[in-house]
């Protein structure tokens, strides 16, 4: 028993070691392709976006997959942790000099605040389950969107100014004073500060807590619930606080790609949070295996980069798209091509053990 527990832990360790290793390969291959001049441009403006989705489509997997619940609501989570992010960086612009100090520490916030509110939302949310649980998680992003929407906020010598109307209405110092929200138009003049270095950082510390947590007792507890939440009550598993710690980790998680991902633009608005981003992250996670932290990251970097890179066919490149979304469907879903996979892996199985 012992040395089968050992052998589970050493083949859990060596997965893991070789999703670290197949980002950082990715991340040399793509940094010389870039230091060269062998990637395009539009590509190398693409770098931050990668991490940034690979990162939700982790964090989403944690819910989706290791859970087992369905949540709509991941870009509301990334769109706290942007704007949280973006109005820490204007408010320190002055007081904090230091760039990769001040967006270290604004991801930590945006990181908080998701966290926060995936918390908060989670403690009544998660006592729902199936249909019921996605239309709110989905109404908490609107939600959250339309009411950063809502808001002008300021700040001048006299403390803060906020004001539902516009920002001439905020009464605030024409000299001293700076808006750092402006409704509809969001946040703008940002530093950018990321970088495909922070991106690939970022990305291997989600990985790095979302392959633990997994591996850990609490995941163990997670993944029994899912798979049978009457059998995991019944030996005095505490279903809530399991599932609120999952969500929690993944609201962190996707607020601190939401950082990320505000800091690699100028300008910032709500309205690039909505439903569509949250199905597209959903989309990520499915197409990579429901569960597979591996394939998200994957089918993350694929399709993100897909459209891009297809956009001199014009008007067929969606088309195309759309084609090779039925076909990563197919292959990782349908059973005669998991049997076909589960043939192949038994092959190479006993072919290696072979030549041992």
């Amino acid at each position: 028993m012992i040395m089968m527990v050992e052998n589970m832990k050493k083949k859990t360790l060596k997965s893991n070691l070789i999703t670290y290793a197949i980002v950082i390969a990715g991340f040399a291959v793509l940094q010389t392709m870039k230091s060269t001049g062998n990637l395009s441009s539009l590509l190398s403006g693409l770098l931050v976006s990668l991490c940034v989705y690979s990162i939700l489509a982790v964090s989403l997997n944690l819910v989706v997959g290791i859970s087992g619940e369905l949540s709509l609501g991941h870009a509301g989570f990334m769109c706290a942790g942007a704007f949280s992010s973006a109005f820490f960086t204007k408010l320190t612009s002055d007081s904090i000099t230091i760039v990769p100090l001040r967006f270290a520490l604004a991801i930590i916030v945006g990181a908080a605040v998701a966290a926060l509110l995936g918390f908060l939302i989670g403690v009544p949310v998660l006592r729902l389950r199936g249909d019921y649980l996605a239309i709110v998680t989905l109404a908490f992003g609107e939600i959250i969107k339309n009411i950063l929407n809502l808001f002008y906020i300021g700040i001048d010598d006299k403390g803060f100014h906020v004001s539902t109307m516009s920002e001439f209405d905020l009464n605030m110092d024409v000299l001293s004073g700076k808006v750092l929200i402006s409704g509809p138009q969001g946040i703008t003049g940002i530093t950018k500060s990321s970088t495909f270095l922070s991106g690939i950082i970022l990305l291997l510390i989600t990985l790095f807590i979302v392959l633990n947590l997994i591996n850990s007792r609490d995941g163990r507890a997670i993944m029994a619930i899912r798979d049978n939440r009457i059998a995991a009550e019944s030996i005095g598993l505490n279903i809530t606080k399991y599932k609120l710690m999952a969500f929690t980790v993944s609201a962190a998680l996707a607020g601190a790609g939401g950082a990320l991902y505000s800091h690699n633009l100028s300008g910032l608005q709500a309205s690039k949070f909505n439903f569509n981003t949250s199905i597209l992250v959903l989309v990520f996670v499915v197409l990579g295996g429901i569960g597979n932290i591996r394939g998200s990251i994957i089918a993350a970097v694929i399709l993100t980069a897909l459209p891009e890179m297809l956009r001199f066919l014009s008007d067929y490149r969606m088309l195309i798209y759309a084609i090779v979304l039925i076909v990563m469907m197919l292959v990782n879903w349908s059973p005669k091509a998991l049997e076909m996979r589960e043939r192949l892996t038994a092959k190479l199985f006993r072919k290696k053990k072979e030549e041992a």
